[in-house]
């Protein structure tokens, strides 16, 4: 079987079913956005490993996420007329805050705004996380018009919640300094 089927040559796409569609359409936006968000986890998965036993829990469970995120996106692919059994449940969104909550727990209370950094593999899952929060935007306005799962809204939200604190565990477990925003430096000072 080859990889090119020539079919969305037109600038059209089949959602789940083969319902055909504009590959502008904002229900292929929105899993588009989740699949670049896996995309991104990829890379997170690979540096965590390079990072061995300290945080192999934290490459598993992105692992896990990367999976559920199929899973969304098989939920947002399904045209409205055929969601009968969501993919994405409560129970879902109910693991993140477990998961949230344990690593929480690892952490020193945040006093301050801190910025995306410190170790390559928090970098990028704060870059995932950002991917994640635009594919929540997307979710929030396609529901305005069409049907879609509605735990997946909040499961994008939780997600993103998550890849905050993961990123902020792998700094902690690996011993490096998070970066914070300094308010007294003025433009100035750094040039």
């Amino acid at each position: 079987m080859k990889i090119y089927t020539k079919t969305g040559d037109e600038g059209q796409t089949s959602l789940i079913y083969g319902r055909r569609t504009t590959k502008d359409d904002l229900r292929v936006e929105v899993y588009g956005t989740v699949d670049e968000a896996n995309s991104v986890l990829g890379i997170v998965c690979s540096q965590l490993q390079i990072l061995g036993p300290q945080v192999e829990d934290l490459r598993k469970i992105v692992l896990r996420v990367q999976r559920d995120l199929f899973d969304v996106g098989r939920d947002l692919a399904t045209p409205e007329d055929k969601q009968d059994t969501p993919n994405i449940t409560a129970t879902h969104v109910a693991l993140l805050e477990k998961i949230i909550d344990r690593l929480e727990g690892e952490l020193a209370p945040l006093h301050q705004f801190i910025l995306p950094g410190g170790d390559l593999a928090a970098s990028y899952l704060q870059l995932a996380r950002t991917v994640v929060r635009r594919a929540e935007r997307l979710c929030v306005a396609l529901l305005r018009t069409q049907a879609v799962n509605a735990e997946i809204r909040k499961y994008l939200n939780r997600l993103s919640d998550l890849l905050f604190v993961m990123a902020r565990t792998v700094n902690a477990r690996l011993g490096v300094s998070e970066p914070t925003v300094d308010f007294s430096v003025l433009p100035e000072d750094v040039l």
